[in-house]
């Protein structure tokens, strides 16, 4: 397998460990704010919070076990530790934001009189902690599906803090207390947009799925223009994660040449799939004349 040099954005793992400790914070404070002032908004931000601090654990856990070395036993080290930490990561904003519609759903039936100042103050350090996270995070996320998965628990708790502080105003000075279930709503149904894309982005990466932006025609068509290549067949393409791009190919070369020969063949082949493909990890195996199906995808 043949490895194309790619600058990797290196995720800071100290950026973590401070979200985790001011979402361990916020998460105390809204649930002790939450009981006295009776608002199920602040609650359920409160639990949303410490889905936070648990899915930011996870995502440390997975980042450190990323970065150990292959070895005999796992060839590919724990590449992929992080795809299983957003997949997981994903999961449970859909599941909290199906509870908090629950909750929503039986405080709008059964309501209850809610201490709006605290609710408005403790939205307020909401946001103001969350919003640090966030800034914290915001860099690794653009490289980084496990620091995506978290910096959007981040994100989205930093807008349900908005929400909330914007419900308990009008309770304030309006006697809205409805409010408190539709902005609790509002907060989940947010969640499952935002988790249901990335659910599906971690499950086709997971499930070695050709990423979205190859088209394996275009792919053969640009590789066959490179003279020496009669068909490159039996094509896998698939993300290992983040950062490494693979693909698996035989190459039917058109003419009966020596091993050197090959050599300069394939690195024109390699420059065509990273330069325009972004493909870094290429594995082709060479053939000439084999009696062999010649198709782009072959079923095994």
């Amino acid at each position: 397998m043949t490895e194309v040099h790619i600058h990797k954005h290196e995720v800071k793992g100290k950026n973590l460990v401070l979200s985790i400790l001011l979402n361990l914070l916020i998460t105390i404070a809204q649930v002790v704010g939450g009981i006295i002032s009776g608002s199920l908004a602040l609650i359920s931000d409160a639990l949303h919070n410490f889905s936070d601090v648990l899915s930011l654990v996870f995502s440390y856990v997975a980042h450190k076990l990323s970065r150990r070395k292959a070895s005999i036993n796992n060839t590919f080290g724990y590449k992929r530790a992080e795809l299983i930490a957003a997949f997981i990561n994903a999961s449970t904003l859909v599941i909290v934001a199906f509870i908090l519609i629950y909750g929503a759903v039986e405080r709008f039936v059964n309501p209850h009189p809610i201490e709006s100042g605290l609710v408005i103050w403790l939205a307020l350090l909401g946001i103001v902690v969350n919003g640090l996270s966030v800034i914290f995070l915001r860099k690794d996320a653009e490289h980084n599906l496990n620091m995506k998965s978290a910096y959007l628990h981040l994100l989205t708790d930093m807008m349900a803090s908005v929400a909330v502080l914007v419900g308990g105003l009008l309770m304030k000075f309006y006697g809205w207390f409805w409010v408190d279930s539709v902005m609790t709503i509002a907060i989940a149904i947010y969640l499952i947009v935002v988790g249901v894309k990335l659910l599906i982005t971690s499950t086709k990466m997971l499930m070695l799925f050709t990423p979205d932006f190859i088209d394996i025609k275009e792919l053969v068509r640009e590789v066959h223009k490179i003279p020496g290549v009669n068909k490159l067949h039996h094509i896998h393409v698939w993300h290992l994660n983040d950062e490494e791009l693979h693909l698996e190919a035989h190459l039917d070369c058109s003419e009966d040449i020596k091993m050197s020969e090959f050599n300069e063949l394939l690195h024109k082949v390699e420059q065509v799939l990273f330069h325009k493909f972004n493909i870094n990890h290429i594995n082709i195996q060479p053939e000439f004349k084999k009696e062999d199906p010649k198709d782009f995808i072959v079923q095994d």
